[in-house]
């Protein structure tokens, strides 16, 4: 799932392609997670595919434009209410934030490090056979590799499903810090 609230959606863009492609009709489940930017459902609205959301399957272009306004200004006040109560805590003194992994406690902060090392040799080793399979079938660069690593289906690190080429030449950094 994500964001309605970012403009960079990549498996939204990947839908939407591939109801262009077979001129099908985009089903969303909440018309509210959609977007909660007006310009973003309007564009939406004009890049000729259809969409219909299984909570309000009978809303007009008109009612998607007012509902979308509506999200957007839900938005900004949850935003406006979020900064506005963060600053009232600080001003009473109270501590934003995991005061236990600050880099003023170094015990904390050296443990939370290691579990990253760990993890990333970890990720390393599951990634690395699918990498070396990539390069015997001729993959050469890292942006090849990447390619080849999506087309198996491989997870990236952060759990999406584009690698980018500095993605894959971490993995293959951290894999040979540990041969």
């Amino acid at each position: 799932m994500e964001s309605g609230r970012k403009k960079d959606r990549p498996q939204l863009a990947a839908a939407l392609a591939g109801c262009r492609a077979s001129r099908a009709t985009l089903v969303i489940a909440k018309l509210d997670r959609l977007a909660r930017n007006v310009a973003f459902v309007s564009g939406l609205m004009e890049s000729g595919v259809e969409f219909v959301a299984a909570d309000m399957p009978a809303v007009n272009r008109l009612t998607v434009h007012i509902l979308a306004a509506v999200a957007e200004e839900e938005a900004r006040m949850i935003s406006a209410r979020t900064k506005a109560a963060l600053a009232a805590a600080k001003a009473r003194g109270v501590q934003l934030g995991n005061p236990r992994l600050l880099a003023r406690d170094p015990v904390a902060s050296a443990k939370g490090n290691a579990v990253q090392v760990e993890d990333a040799r970890r990720r390393a080793a599951v990634v690395l056979p699918y990498i070396e399979r990539a390069r015997r079938a001729g993959a050469v660069t890292l942006a090849e590799i990447a390619e080849a690593l999506m087309a198996r289906g491989v997870s990236a690190p952060r759990g999406g499903q584009r690698w980018a080429p500095a993605q894959v030449r971490r993995i293959m950094l951290t894999a040979s810090q540990f041969v």
